[in-house]
């Protein structure tokens, strides 16, 4: 006959027992104490004693059995490490049922507990209460330590889960914030550079562009404090860059603006529209000698936003892969949306078309 493999017990622990633990007698405990007095009392149906007061009888051997699981659960708070809290907690139910057991039948004849045992009727009655708790007690107890050790590993894995995704979260903020933190010199300086271009160029509307361009500063430098935004917000701050550069370059540089009013609410991180058409002025129409067009466009498409800015300018040859700027952008589009692209082609005819592509989510 093939040996019945034994459960592995767990092993010895003087850890403190945690303090979320349930009640000694909750509701969960006093259901099972119920179902099993009723199971037991069941098995009585056949003796002459009424079926309701072997009911009783075995109701207090089970709240006196789960009274002691519960209080070995807890107490005491931290055991020697040779001492292991399920033996404790079997054998605590063991001693606390056969009590049970004895106090069953002894309450009703006023704690005499001699004159149980002379009545014969009595003391098998007694006997057949005491011999399941020494018999069956263990391994229900056994199983009872082993799923709660289960349910307490899994809530543990899922508190560690939590903690984990939080510490990526917060890691990944960090991240997104410090490259926030590298566009705001790159914005800033490329936002002089174009005021020396227009003192130098000595338009007869300069003071108009330097009003356009300190409204456009007003306007843009609060947002690079932020980390959230809207596509409404970064095509403002695109057509009043553009607005700015077309006072510069007023025969050089024409452009246009398009979104779907659907995309408008959607998020965007600050700036990252900004830095794809700042890089088409810069590295296309501006070193153009015939200058060129801007096209900026923001549509939906199955779930995405896909925002395009197209320019007739010098094209990718030479106006090279973008530098740090571009790389920057990809970065913080993967750590805002995860699934991000950006996609850098020759235009149709001349120029780069830059295709950015994100996951349509509304702005909180």
């Amino acid at each position: 006959m093939a040996a019945v493999p034994t459960p592995v017990p767990p092993a010895p622990t003087d850890d403190p027992v945690p303090e979320h633990f349930p009640q000694i007698l909750g509701w969960p405990r006093l259901r099972v104490v119920f179902i099993m007095a009723l199971g037991f009392a069941l098995v009585h149906l056949d003796s002459p004693t009424p079926f309701v007061v072997w009911l009783a009888r075995c109701l207090v051997v089970a709240t006196f059995a789960t009274i002691a699981y519960g209080v070995f659960e807890r107490w005491p708070q931290r055991l020697p490490s040779w001492a292991a809290r399920w033996w404790l907690q079997i054998v605590g139910v063991m001693l606390a049922g056969s009590f049970g057991a004895v106090f069953a039948y002894a309450l009703p004849a006023g704690g005499n507990l001699a004159e149980v045992l002379e009545e014969p009727g009595y003391r098998a009655g007694m006997w057949s209460l005491i011999l399941p708790c020494v018999v069956f007690a263990p391994p229900v107890a056994f199983a009872a330590i082993m799923r709660r050790r289960e349910a307490l590993a899994r809530d543990e894995a899922m508190r560690l889960q939590l903690e984990r995704s939080e510490i990526e979260r917060q890691s990944a903020d960090t991240r997104l914030r410090l490259l926030q933190g590298q566009v705001q010199p790159h914005f800033l300086f490329n936002t002089l550079a174009n005021i020396r271009a227009l003192v130098n160029a000595g338009s007869p509307r300069a003071v108009q562009v330097m009003d356009s361009l300190i409204a456009y500063l007003r306007a843009s430098v609060p947002r690079l404090q932020q980390s959230e935004g809207t596509i409404a917000q970064e095509l403002d701050l695109v057509r009043a860059y553009l607005e700015l550069m077309h006072m510069r370059m007023p025969d050089r540089l024409h452009y246009a603006v398009e979104s779907d009013a659907a995309a408008n609410g959607m998020r965007c991180p600050p700036m990252a529209l900004l830095t794809l058409v700042e890089n088409a002025v810069r590295h296309g129409v501006d070193p153009s000698e015939d200058g060129g067009r801007i096209d900026v466009e923001v549509r939906l498409q199955d779930g995405r936003c896909i925002a395009t800015v197209s320019d007739t300018g010098v094209g990718l040859k030479q106006a090279g892969s973008g530098g740090s700027g571009l790389a920057n952008l990809r970065e913080r589009m993967k750590l805002a949306f995860g699934d991000a692209q950006l996609r850098l082609a020759s235009g149709d005819a001349r120029g780069t078309r830059a295709v950015l592509e994100f996951p349509a989510q509304g702005a909180p």
